[in-house]
């Protein structure tokens, strides 16, 4: 399970990185959400499958999941989440000023 999660990782980072060499905004802003999530994903691989108790007081139990990892990437996505939502906002505005989303168009090239 955890080897396919893990090539599961990288096909998302590998769709985002050619979300993020593209031209367009929204594009280069998904792509850094599916990263983010990519690496979420990675982190929960990494922190590993354990089976256990909870870590309760007056519990007993030879085995306890630590839940260290799942709390660090929940404020992770949090986070993300976030900053898409400002770039997206970002974005929007900008296309408003500028009406286009074309990154070259915006930099002032002309097409050759």
């Amino acid at each position: 399970m955890e080897t396919l999660i893990t090539i599961l990782a990288g096909v998302l980072v590998t769709v985002a990185v050619y979300l993020l060499l593209s031209r367009s905004i929204i594009r280069i802003i998904l792509g850094s959400a599916v990263l983010s999530h990519a690496v979420h994903l990675l982190l929960m691989v990494m922190g590993g499958l354990k089976k256990g108790s909870v870590p309760l007081l007056g519990e007993v139990s030879d085995r306890y999941t630590d839940a260290l990892p799942q709390a660090l990437i929940l404020t992770a996505i949090v986070i993300s989440f976030a900053v898409t939502a400002f770039l997206l906002v970002l974005a929007y505005r900008t296309y408003q000023e500028t009406g286009s989303d074309d990154l070259r168009e915006m930099r002032g090239f002309t097409d050759e």
